[in-house]
């Protein structure tokens, strides 16, 4: 099964373009130091991350396919909230005899794989956010089970299902933080629900700054870790990031320290003189999805 499933895999792979992501000239320093991070990692890793208001962008592997798991909820709730800027739906509709904004707050800050599965069956199941992704322009994006039917599923990490490329990841955030999806209102109430995500504090979060602000949502399989979301650096950029990592024993580390090396790059690039890369310490874990 594994040997089909990494075929079909690799099969896939060679269906998309040719040309790989590629990073900007001026991100060549960082484009080292990532490579470095990666292939001291003993884990399968993909990086992306682009200047919202620049569009510089650095990326490894950013053209691999990988399991989203739970980083699909951004997508979940960025589709159900496109339906309230339209009129069809409302955070105060009662679903499961709970109100959409409640499942979407447990979503989103907890994880909650039930709340999840229930606003995507009331979206018209995973084929209607795939529907939805593909009539924005996602077409790397996949949505092919619900939550509790991936996790039903015999587990393999290279199977292209519910899976997503990591510069496609950011591109999707650029989109949703242009305001290019969603109006400013329902904007701001999926930043606001991303900030206060509480998984995955050794992740993104581990090593910057205190007090940086990040917008977030985590995904966490057996052997799998990711985070994708926003960093805001102290001079008022805006990035966007997702890492993915799929094997071997340090995924969170590796997350953490790409995640402060692309805060420092990104950073250098408008100060004078050069700062030099400064990594903190990683935050302890707090666990979750």
């Amino acid at each position: 099964m594994r040997f089909v499933a990494i075929f079909l895999w690799l099969f896939a792979f060679a269906l998309q373009p040719a040309t790989a992501a590629t990073s900007s000239p001026n991100l060549a320093s960082l484009e080292q130091q990532l490579r470095a991070v990666v292939g001291s990692a003993s884990s399968n890793v993909g990086v992306a991350a682009l200047d919202l208001t620049t569009g510089e962008t650095v990326s490894i592997n950013g053209d691999v396919r990988f399991p989203m798991a739970s980083t699909v909820k951004v997508a979940v709730a960025a589709a159900y909230l496109n339906q309230v800027d339209h009129g069809n739906r409302s955070l105060d509709d009662k679903i499961s005899g709970q109100t959409a904004s409640s499942l979407m707050q447990r979503m989103l800050i907890h994880s909650d794989n039930q709340a999840t599965d229930i606003l995507i069956r009331d979206l018209g199941g995973p084929h209607a956010v795939q529907d939805w992704l593909r009539f924005q322009g996602f077409n790397t994006i996949r949505v092919d089970r619900t939550i509790a039917r991936l996790l039903a599923d015999p587990r393999d990490l290279w199977d292209i299902r519910d899976s997503s490329t990591p510069m496609a990841m950011v591109e999707m955030l650029q989109k949703l933080d242009k305001g290019n999806i969603l109006k400013p209102q329902s904007r701001s109430y999926l930043l606001d629900l991303m900030g206060r995500c509480a998984t995955g504090r050794n992740r993104i979060r581990g090593m910057l700054p205190w007090g940086t602000r990040v917008e977030h949502k985590t995904g966490t399989l057996n052997g799998y870790t990711s985070d994708i979301g926003f960093i805001t650096l102290n001079n008022g950029h805006r990035i966007a990031v997702a890492m993915f990592a799929r094997g071997g024993a340090d995924r969170p580390q590796t997350i953490a320290t790409a995640a402060r090396a692309i805060y420092d790059g990104f950073t250098r690039l408008f100060t004078w003189p050069a700062l030099a890369p400064s990594f903190g310490t990683l935050a302890p874990s707090t666990g979750g999805q």
